[in-house]
């Protein structure tokens, strides 16, 4: 840990939010300290990048769809605030839809999710999307096995003519092991401010860990194409899988910094 000690390090861990750290925490140790301050220092130029892409996707007129997909405590809400922490609020979408009204259930399943995709120069975020059919409404028993299969068979060409129509399409799935989703649903129930995430489906995802598993392999075999492909971040460290999020967007979306110089 000594040869981590170096006037770089000694000088972030001296600053202010160094010091806080150690405050804040009682078990805080200096490796800890530095992996923090060295995530956030990443995180902060990570974003700046991530304020150039929206810009670009604004001048450009880009349509951006951004899904994120995983486990219940995966991360997902996580990484979506860090993305959009710093982005102008008036030119993106976080989309979170809660279970369908009677009237949605009566509809073609995409129809509610065509309501929110985005319009030309904007970006949305769909915190958990259509793929809920492919694997949570399955598991759970929120949908016949014909209703699964006619979504299987619609999702691919559904998806296509999204891409042929103009808009970026991005499938993010957040993985994580069956001990961290313990230790974090452990950790919302604990908490004074978390414990209102924890929902009925939360309560029963351990014990249908394997149930996840067989829906999700079903999905990545039928769902993961040339022209939407998904990408697996492995979620266990939240930090690191933030990062890698940020990083991944930013080398699949072919923005340049000239729309911000205008």
């Amino acid at each position: 840990m000594m040869s981590n000690l170096t006037p770089k390090n000694i000088k972030k861990l001296n600053s202010k939010r160094g010091l806080k750290l150690f405050f804040k925490e009682e078990d805080m140790t200096v490796a800890k300290a530095l992996r923090i301050l060295n995530y956030e220092d990443k995180l902060k130029k990570l974003q700046e990048e991530l304020i150039k892409l929206q810009q670009w996707v604004e001048a450009k007129g880009e349509k951006l769809v951004i899904v994120f997909e995983g486990r219940d405590a995966a991360g997902k809400g996580g990484a979506i605030r860090r993305i959009t922490q710093h982005l102008n609020p008036r030119e993106f979408n976080v989309v979170a839809l809660p279970k369908p009204t009677p009237e949605e259930k009566e509809q073609w399943y995409f129809q509610r999710y065509i309501k929110n995709l985005p319009r030309s120069g904007q970006i949305t975020f769909f915190d958990r999307s259509w793929y809920n059919r492919a694997v949570v409404e399955p598991v759970n028993g929120f949908c016949t096995e014909t209703e699964y299969r006619i979504f299987m068979n619609q999702v691919n060409g559904f998806e296509q003519m999204l891409v042929e129509s103009g808009v970026r399409l991005v499938k993010f799935y957040f993985s994580i092991n069956k001990a961290e989703q313990e230790r974090r649903f452990n950790d919302i129930k604990s908490s004074p401010v978390k414990k209102w995430k924890f929902s009925p489906v939360d309560q029963t995802a351990l014990e249908r860990w394997d149930d996840y598993t067989l829906y999700k392999t079903k999905m990545f075999e039928e769902t993961d194409t040339k022209f939407a492909p998904w990408i697996v971040i492995k979620a266990n460290k939240k930090m690191r899988a933030r990062v890698e999020v940020i990083q991944k967007l930013l080398d699949l979306v072919p923005y340049d910094d000239t729309a911000s110089s205008q």
